[in-house]
């Protein structure tokens, strides 16, 4: 059972994402000229405030993301007067417009490599392959393994940390959910040598496709007390930031593909607030065993999800703005209508919060049934 107080690393962590976010906007809001009425952390109503110049910051109650408001967002450039402002938004060229909507996107971008390249200087913390334990009626348990037996290959891969045994377990599940999605059990060809034997002996175990939460495929425990840190020289930290981006991306396009094709239930890929707070505070609780790597990784892939679901062309979203800035181009400065353009982004915004709430009692409902 995780500590409640584990579960609160989900607010450094969202106010991170958020601040950086919408500090994109309003930097380059300001680098524009145009005016910014407001730069607020979370959806109204508001807790607290302070107003410096013609800027209001604040703290609101639902937090949910953020924004940074500014006139003109919705297509109208005119002052009460009916004389052009040209500290709109709209006022501004469309080239003025596309730094403005895409800064937030890119500064979680670069805000992922920061993280990642922070976990990867600060290094994490590997596990032998050494069985730790094996849970009673697992598919490992009926195999015959036992701890202090260590593992040497998986389906004929030489393993050499138990992360290794877990990546290539997870892809042979994988492979066996692609060719048959209704398989209960996927074969893994396992060569391991006994505790106290120098003799490798190969098994083969019909591991779980869809193992209880809080259980593996296999049904093995890893051994914490031979933990193994590794890390790079900081000055190679960065290069593997990038890396890992994209790595992230690469994974994530996958989860896509394996969501698109049925193999992968999307309440159980997809993850709202309370999902994000959930898993936060289970790696916030292994810090103490494991370090700070994947709390700073998972912060650094939450960072690029925002990113990539930002860019996304929804009304209401960043990536929605930009396609109608990008269809005015192509209309050669042909525009909607602030009327239809701010009905466009309310329906957009509706819908979003709808899918968030539909994704919230999802996320509810998994917590509540394992």
């Amino acid at each position: 059972m995780i500590a409640w107080y584990y579960y609160l690393a989900a607010i450094p962590v969202f106010a991170l994402l958020v601040l950086v976010h919408e500090f994109g906007h309003f930097i380059t809001a300001k680098w524009a000229g145009i005016r910014v009425d407001e730069f607020a952390l979370g959806f109204p109503p508001r807790i607290a405030g302070i107003k410096r110049g013609e800027t209001m910051y604040s703290i609101n109650l639902l937090p949910l993301g953020g924004y940074v408001k500014m006139p003109g967002e919705n297509g109208d450039m005119y002052d009460d007067s009916g004389t052009v402002d040209p500290r709109t938004f709209a006022a501004k060229p469309a080239s003025k417009r596309l730094i403005v909507l895409l800064a937030g996107v890119t500064m979680n971008l670069l805000l992922a490599i920061v993280l990642f390249s922070a976990a990867e200087a600060v290094g994490q913390v590997q596990f032998p392959t050494t069985i730790g334990s094996v849970e009673q009626s697992s598919p490992a348990a009926a195999a015959g393994l036992a701890p202090g037996d260590r593992i040497i290959t998986v389906d004929g891969q030489p393993v050499k940390y138990f992360s290794d045994v877990q990546t290539v377990t997870t892809q042979d599940i994988q492979k066996a959910l692609a060719a048959n999605k209704n398989a209960t059990t996927a074969p893994i060809v396992i060569t391991y040598r006994a505790k106290g034997s120098s003799v490798q002996k190969t098994v083969t175990v019909q591991a779980r496709t869809k193992p209880p939460t809080g259980q593996g495929y296999l049904g093995i425990g890893l051994d914490e007390q031979h933990a193994i840190h590794l890390s790079v020289p900081i000055w190679q930290a960065p290069i593997k930031g990038v890396q890992d981006v994209g790595t992230v991306t690469v994974e994530t396009g996958q989860g896509i593909q394996q969501i698109i094709r049925g193999i992968l239930p999307i309440n159980k890929a997809v993850s709202g607030p309370v999902g994000i707070v959930s898993i936060t505070g289970q790696v916030a609780s292994s810090v103490p065993i494991i370090g700070w790597y994947w709390l700073l990784f998972l912060a650094g892939a939450l960072s690029l999800n925002l990113a990539f679901v930002n860019i996304l062309p929804i009304p209401a979203l960043d990536g929605g703005r930009v396609l109608l800035v990008l269809i005015e181009v192509l209309r050669r400065g042909k525009r909607l209508s602030p009327e239809r353009e701010g009905l466009v982004n309310l329906i957009g915004m509706g819908a979003l919060l709808f899918l968030i709430a539909l994704v919230t009692v999802s996320d509810v409902g998994n917590i509540f049934i394992h």
